[in-house]
């Protein structure tokens, strides 16, 4: 980790420039100008007052994400599938009313999930997954991991959410690495709770040598957008819909589970792309 933060992230993503990651509004504006296809914006919350109108909002939607523009980690992120009367429904069927969906949102705005900085709540559209990835992740969506450096993909795995993460694409928190071959997109390789598994952990689904579908879109979507922040060094999540690839944030921090999912580190392909950088 300390190898990857002093050759890697510090020497090429400078701190002026953590914002167009950091914030997933300012994400969105950066790439609004490409074709990389990201989950529309319902709304955004700054303020206290201006939850006034969020009865009204919601009142249009049944399926719905919220999340803070500046979290990390999955914190603070709620998904609602779908509407019974006056509640919102988890895909872990945990019911929400008005009010607390506010306190949420509230929460998002002073800064619980972004150390205290004040920050904005934004409701999203929910990705409706491909039957593909549902059939390997039906317990909540799935996420594509992919590092890239100097515009370039080195490594990719999949999330893929569980009983045991209670739905949600983090390995701390008990998901599965589902290591992903580059060149292919043939799954490879897979950890859950730091063990090797070939199976998922609550279906028993098969997991190895499955083919991500969309994957020339993944690749060609990731290294658009690698290409239009001035970071070299980045961790791109995409998820998998019914009409291709929808690119979720861009992280300047990526952990390193990734190589373990992969069975491969990354220091010799990253030192490769550096060689062909200085010769170019």
């Amino acid at each position: 980790m300390n190898k990857r933060n002093l050759d890697y992230i510090y020497p090429h993503n400078h701190r002026r420039d953590f914002p167009y990651a950091d914030n997933k509004l300012l994400t969105k504006e950066v790439l609004s100008d490409s074709d990389v296809v990201m989950p529309e914006t319902l709304a955004t919350y700054s303020s206290f007052y201006e939850l006034s109108r969020l009865a009204d909002e919601l009142a249009q939607h049944k399926s719905f994400v919220i999340k803070p523009a500046r979290g990390s980690g999955g914190g603070g992120i709620l998904v609602f599938i779908n509407k019974e009367g006056e509640q919102w429904i988890t895909p872990g069927g945990k019911r929400f009313t008005l009010a607390d969906i506010k306190k949420q949102i509230t929460d998002i705005i002073f800064g619980v999930y972004s150390f205290g900085l004040n920050d904005v709540a934004m409701i999203e559209q929910r990705i409706t997954q491909h039957a593909d990835i549902t059939r390997l992740s039906p317990h909540g969506l799935a996420d594509l991991r992919i590092i890239a450096y100097q515009h370039r993909p080195v490594l990719c795995m999949a999330r893929i959410p569980t009983l045991a993460s209670d739905g949600k694409a983090n390995l701390h928190q008990g998901a599965v690495g589902l290591g992903i071959d580059i060149e292919t997109g043939i799954t490879q390789h897979a950890i859950f709770l730091n063990n090797e598994i070939t199976h998922h952990p609550d279906t028993n689904e098969a997991l190895m040598d499955v083919t991500i579908p969309h994957w020339s879109r993944v690749i060609a979507m990731s290294c658009v957008a690698a290409s239009k922040v001035p970071l070299k060094y980045l961790g791109i999540d995409v998820s998998i819909s019914d009409n291709g690839p929808v690119l979720l944030e861009i992280n300047v921090r990526p952990g390193l589970q990734i190589q373990n999912a992969n069975q491969q580190g990354m220091r010799a392909l990253l030192e490769a792309i550096s060689a062909e950088e200085r010769r170019q």
